[in-house]
């Protein structure tokens, strides 16, 4: 038996000797391909996107030989199993199985030596070199092949699974075109995607996926967007509206004017974070794995002090409890299982510390603009003068602004809609930025405007409409005013309009045991007092300023509370990186430069309780998995002692409880109602 270790030994010396004095190292240089000396242009685009590719494509042969390596060590323990085997009937092939036995070997005892030799600590890579030692030297040769087999089968099974999880992450947002149709001289022409520039107008079809990111300039269609925002209701979009790459067109035809192209497009730039974010490791698992580093001393004492009582056989299985290998590929299945879920939901996970954290968030700051309210507003009160009728003065006010696209405008043509108003047609029209608009028709000139529109105009403000504008500014709501003929008539409230999903959201959130909520506000104490009152919030900031969001989480961090802040991903820099979760309702535009952890790529609030329930639910799977792995630890340790195990019945509890590890990584803990 010791001649079995010593022929391990020996062929494990000389192949090291080999590879690291005698094998030749060769370093083939990658060759770059250079831009070339020309201004921005298509050819540029052209290099870039060649770049990308050759990138590309050495990530693919790496992976491609990491997975001819896990198929080569698969074969090859299958082999030695084999053999092994034969050896038990046949004592003539004992050498050569033992050949077999060192060289599928190989990688474990490479990594033992790493993990001693230059980081100087005794891991479970260790435990496995000390087994393989001892079950040599006890003559358990086919327990041994069988351990190894094992450890082969499940890296292989593992890195197949992760590389399939990660196209699957990357791959939802990768369906390109090869060739575009691009519009030259009122002519359209099949050309190759990557030679498209900013500012070429491609055309896209009823069926096809839109190959860039850009404006459309003419027609309309409808857009499934469900690769970016995670939301399956088509919508439509014409002149002056984004589209983006990778998003579908269902029916119609739109020419688009390309703002970006290849990797500056917002669903690469998606694809590279979600490959970063898929190497993740959480706490969880890094805990599991220096667990097991640090039981690797005490389990190679007790299987030495071990063998006066359950004699070598028993320490080789107590040396086998070992479990750091099997947490090592199981846990992160579960971790991209999870960030498959989210991506599939449209929520875009940027770091993946987000997930682990939220599930320890007791606070929430919502920053009002834009995360409670819509960036749309709508019409509150409509006060009339001198008997006008309500109807009427809606109805001339739409007419006026129904030409034009701001959110005003687009409140009260909403609101004439919402009533079935007629609207007359106008003659002319005359438009001030940011003040009001002139408008004639039936013998009337009709001014739609702010208070400073009409004083521009010497317009006198009727006291009732002074007294309006002064309530109204008091909630932070606005007055937009209508004049006939150089008198007022009336005036039309605009108030922002609350989300429709935030009331069932706060409701979801205290049910998953959220005990602060809060309003941050730039805006008067009342109008915010206000929206946090009619929300049931715990409390509210108003009058801050951007720069000062930061001191309130920071306020509430040192009062030991752990914070989530829900806003601006670009603008609220300062308080998303105070906080210990972000959250950016920006949407799919701003990816590039949102600092947020998480976005929701709909840009609304109604995924916010799915993320905390993915969140809780990767928490949960991660350790029922842990759970699963030690089981056979207990098992092995107190199976030797109390029932002599062997190595082969060790080598069998261990692989069940892997199989069901592995099986775990699959389940998710998500509610089966929705609970917002």
């Amino acid at each position: 038996m010791l001649l079995d270790i010593g022929i391990l030994l020996g062929i494990y010396l000389g192949v090291r000797t080999y590879e690291k004095y005698i094998s030749p190292k060769i370093a083939i240089k990658p060759i770059k391909p250079k831009a070339l000396s020309l201004k921005k242009s298509a050819t540029e685009e052209i290099n870039l996107q060649l770049v990308k590719k050759y990138q590309d494509s050495l990530k693919e042969i790496k992976s491609n030989d990491t997975e001819k390596q896990h198929d080569h060590y698969f074969k090859a323990s299958t082999a030695s199993m084999g053999l092994a085997a034969i050896g038990t009937v046949f004592p003539q092939v004992h050498l050569l199985s033992i050949g077999a036995i060192t060289y599928t070997s190989l990688p474990v005892l490479k990594q033992a030596e790493k993990s001693l030799v230059k980081d100087g600590k005794i891991g479970h890579d260790m435990l496995f070199a000390a087994l393989i030692s001892l079950a040599l030297a006890t003559g358990q040769s086919l327990a041994l092949t069988v351990a190894i087999f094992f450890y082969h089968i499940g890296r292989k099974m593992i890195a197949k699974t992760q590389d399939h999880s990660k196209k699957m992450l990357t791959q939802l947002f990768e369906q390109q075109p090869n060739k575009v149709w691009v519009l030259k001289n009122q002519i359209e022409v099949e050309v190759p995607l990557e030679t498209v520039s900013v500012n070429d107008i491609v055309v896209v079809n009823t069926g096809e996926v839109v190959p860039i990111d850009g404006l459309i300039v003419e027609g309309m269609a409808m857009i499934d967007q469900h690769t970016l925002t995670g939301e399956y209701q088509p919508v439509e979009k014409g002149i002056g509206e984004k589209v983006f790459a990778a998003t579908s067109v269902i029916s119609g035809r739109i020419s688009v004017k390309v703002e970006k192209t290849g990797l500056d497009t917002t669903v690469s730039k998606i694809g590279e974070l979600l490959n970063r974010t898929a190497d993740f490791k959480t706490t969880l698992q890094s805990k599991g794995e220096t667990w097991a580093d640090k039981v690797a001393k005490p389990l190679l004492g007790l299987s030495t002090l071990g063998l006066p009582l359950v004699g070598a056989i028993g320490s080789s299985a107590i040396l086998n409890s070992r479990f750091g290998n099997r947490i090592r590929l199981a846990a992160p299945l579960g971790v991209l299982n999870h960030f498959n879920l989210a991506s599939h939901k449209g929520i875009l996970v940027k770091d993946g510390r987000a997930l682990e954290c939220l599930t320890q968030v007791d606070t929430i700051l919502f920053d009002k603009t834009g995360t409670l309210t819509e960036e749309q507003p709508e019409v509150g009160q409509i006060i009339v003068c001198d008997d006008y009728q309500t109807n009427d003065l809606l109805a001339y006010a739409a007419a006026a602004e129904g030409k034009l696209s701001h959110p005003i405008a687009n409140a009260i043509v909403n609101k004439a809609k919402e009533s079935n108003l007629m609207l007359p047609d106008i003659q002319d029209a005359q438009y001030q930025i940011g003040l009001g608009i002139t408008v004639f028709l039936e013998k009337k000139i009709i001014k739609v405007g702010s208070h400073r529109f009409m004083a521009m105009a010497n317009i006198a403000i009727p006291k009732r409409i002074e007294k309006a504008m002064a309530d109204s500014h008091s909630q932070g709501h606005s007055l937009i005013m209508v004049a006939f003929n150089d008198e007022i008539k009336g005036a039309i409230e605009i108030q922002p309009s609350v989300r429709p999903e935030v009331k069932s959201i706060i409701s979801g959130l205290r049910q998953r045991g959220i005990k602060h909520l809060a309003i941050v506000s730039g805006d008067h104490k009342q109008p915010t007092e206000k929206l946090a009152n009619s929300l049931g919030m715990d409390n509210y900031y108003y009058d801050v300023m951007p720069e000062n969001k930061a001191k309130i989480v920071e306020q509430l961090q040192k009062e030991g509370k752990i914070v989530c802040f829900i806003g601006d991903g670009v603008n609220d820099a300062i308080a998303i990186k105070k906080a210990n979760v972000s959250i950016s309702l920006k949407g799919a535009t701003s990816i590039a430069t949102d600092l947020a952890q998480v976005i929701f790529m709909d840009g609304r609030l109604s995924r916010l309780c799915e993320l905390f329930d993915i969140a809780k639910s990767l928490e949960k799977n991660l350790r029922h998995t842990l759970m699963i792995l030690f089981v056979p630890v207990a098992l092995n340790m107190g199976g030797a002692f109390l029932f002599h195990f062997s190595l082969m019945t060790t080598v069998i509890t261990n692989n069940i409880a892997f199989l069901f590890g592995l099986a775990n990584t699959k389940v998710t803990h998500l509610p089966t109602e929705k609970k917002s």
